[in-house]
């Protein structure tokens, strides 16, 4: 293994700015880079990445200190058994009929609700005023939290999001995380007994019910998981569905494309999560010796795993740096499944228990858009800044378009008012 100087400087402007040219000069020639700063063995090669997803001697006992600070103990730092009756609790939210009859319709409505707010105008700004909101107003629907409530969901949100990111230790920024899973939990733990007392149709009700095997989640499990959802189901979704727009918005052949067949949003989601990964780098431990390209990792050793850079393997995507959703190297039907080809939603037991929802805000997002906004478009000679280390993706998105009077869905598109209230609301 090498040493070299500052190959890879994670606290630079260039690297924000732009952070592929170092993540390919570490895949071409530091694998495996011992990086002081983080006091971390960076990885950046796909089957390297891969191996550290699925391999069972990496652990995500990282998250300890990590996570554990700010949401408690969650499903990420769960193994064995354990980790299989959590995730057989959680799980069935956010997949199957669940997903179909509770979870899809708020997703339709939220959707149509933040269009609404700027379809009559005729400009927009689609990072500001959709996609920052789209996927956390979803979550407080699903959790059943009040309307009112939202603008301090966001607040804790914000909160988590730059406890999780500080790469810098900032001590404010840890001080301000730390005192944000108080006030959450303040919040959220009397809510949890009064659906335990009076269930309704919300996930936390579901969660209260929820048993598997005699086991059911305590107070402090639901609490954990919700203060996990919220930043996991509200960054990664905010980030790629920005990624999302802006990549189909500055290649017009490919969004006419989209346009004129709708089967092809699915590819166009899932080339988005290769191209530019949300989540660009995700920490395991070790808990054995293991041997990858560049050298071996001693155990007990914290690995970086450059999703971003392993996303853009040359030795596994062809043309990598290219925005192309009719790629044939990325299998667009098992993008959401542990079978994808990508990494963003890593792989193996901790593969994205959320994947499907995600899926389903990004694919309803772009359908509602392309009917509201059939003739959006970015102003002349933008092309969009993404930035950030830990998450990443455009912080503006600028659109012009024919304003409409109303709502323009496809014939028998589904939304959220068109199906039985009791039954669109039921686990």
């Amino acid at each position: 293994m090498q040493h070299p100087a500052q190959p890879f400087d994670v606290f630079s402007p260039a690297f924000n700015a732009d952070p592929y040219p170092a993540y390919r000069r570490l895949r071409e020639d530091y694998p495996l880079l011992w990086h002081e700063p983080t006091s971390s063995y960076v990885i950046s090669r796909y089957e390297d990445v891969r191996t550290a997803f699925t391999d069972p001697r990496f652990t995500s006992d990282n998250y300890r200190w990590q996570l554990e600070p700010v949401h408690g103990r969650t499903i990420l730092q769960m193994d064995g058994r354990e980790h299989a009756v959590t995730r057989a609790l959680v799980a069935p939210a956010f997949r199957g009929t669940a997903l179909k009859e509770h979870v899809i319709p708020l997703i339709e409505k939220n959707a149509v609700a933040l269009i609404d707010g700027f379809r009559r105008t005729g400009h927009a700004d689609l990072v500001a005023q959709f996609a920052v909101h789209f996927p956390l107003n979803v979550i407080a629907d699903l959790l059943g939290l009040a309307p009112a409530d939202r603008p301090a969901l966001h607040r804790w949100y914000t909160s988590i999001v730059a406890f999780l990111g500080n790469l810098t230790q900032d001590p404010q920024v840890a001080a301000d995380g730390l005192r944000t899973r108080a006030e959450f939990s303040a919040y959220l733990l009397p809510l949890i007994g009064q659906r335990r007392q009076n269930p309704g149709s919300d996930l936390i009700s579901a969660l209260c019910e929820a048993e598997v095997d005699g086991t059911h989640m305590t107070d402090d499990d639901i609490r954990a998981f919700c203060s996990l959802l919220v930043t996991g189901g509200g960054e990664p979704p905010q980030k790629a569905l920005s990624q999302l727009l802006l990549n189909l918005l500055t290649h017009p052949d490919q969004l006419a494309a989209v346009r004129e067949d709708r089967s092809l949003i699915g590819h166009a989601i899932a080339e988005t999560l290769r191209f530019g990964s949300p989540v660009q780098m995700i920490t395991r431990q070790t808990a054995d010796e293991v041997t990858l390209s560049g050298g071996t990792v001693p155990r007990g050793a914290t690995v970086t795993c450059l999703i971003g850079s392993a996303n853009r393997d040359e030795r596994r995507f062809s043309s990598p740096d290219r925005f192309d959703i009719f790629r044939e190297d990325l299998a667009p039907a098992n993008a959401f499944s542990a079978a994808a080809k990508h990494m963003s939603f890593a792989l193996g037991r901790h593969f994205c228990v959320g994947a499907l929802l995600a899926e389903a805000e990004l694919s309803a997002a772009l359908h509602h858009l392309l009917d509201s906004l059939p003739d959006m478009a970015c102003p002349a000679g933008f092309t969009g800044a993404e930035v950030g280390v830990f998450t990443r993706g455009p912080v503006t998105l600028p659109v012009t378009f024919t304003a409409t009077a109303r709502h323009r869905g496809l014939p028998g598109r589904r939304v959220c008012g068109n199906a039985s209230p009791r039954k669109a609301m039921r686990y």
